[in-house]
């Protein structure tokens, strides 16, 4: 006849060697695998905004803005469109890095304060069809206004970052725009 033993409990003992074992088990494979992850890169970048607001070749216009009251850069409800070349340097001529692309307007009842949605749209070889997105308000009379970089495509996706604007001349209805951009991205 045989005997039929009872189970054996799991001690304590047991019980934590076990478990040390499985975790090294688990370790040991996330550190073999083949995925790693990588630090975001930091890309900074100044450009120059072409702005024209007068003139045939107006690429900075007011599109709609409230019913009998000048459409201007300090009336509360004007909405601007802009298309605006970018070039690497302050002078017009110089090579074209992309366009900035989107609209403004002025979101304050006193006129002070503006709400931008842009498209840096790069048309250069280093980043051809890649694009950064702005957003953001700002003091339109201060020196240099601070927007947020809340995304991008292409070389730029997941982008994150800053951008200043900072004028540095203005002639004639043309007005060149410096910006500084700092961006991490994948």
């Amino acid at each position: 006849m045989a005997l039929i033993s009872a189970p054996k409990m799991l001690t304590a003992t047991t019980f934590s060697q076990l478990l040390l074992l499985s975790t090294c088990s688990i370790l040991i494979h996330s550190y073999s695998s083949e995925a790693t992850v990588q630090p975001p890169l930091t890309t900074k970048l100044v450009l120059y905004f072409q702005d024209i607001i007068a003139g045939p070749n107006a690429n900075d216009i007011p599109v709609v803005g409230i019913p009998g009251k000048l459409w201007s850069f300090s009336q509360f409800g004007t909405m601007f469109v802009a298309d605006e070349p970018i070039t690497e340097t302050p002078d017009p001529n110089s090579a074209m890095v992309g366009r900035a692309q989107g609209m403004y307007v002025i979101a304050s009842l006193d006129g002070s304060n503006v709400q931008t949605v842009f498209s840096i749209v790069f048309t250069n070889q280093a980043y051809n069809g890649s694009t950064l997105e702005l957003q953001g308000a700002g003091k339109q009379l201060q020196r240099v206004l601070e927007f947020a970089v809340v995304g991008g495509t292409g070389k730029f996706r997941f982008a994150r970052g800053y951008t200043t604007f900072e004028t540095i001349s203005f002639s004639q209805g043309h007005a060149v725009v410096q910006l500084n951009v700092t961006v991490r991205h994948d």
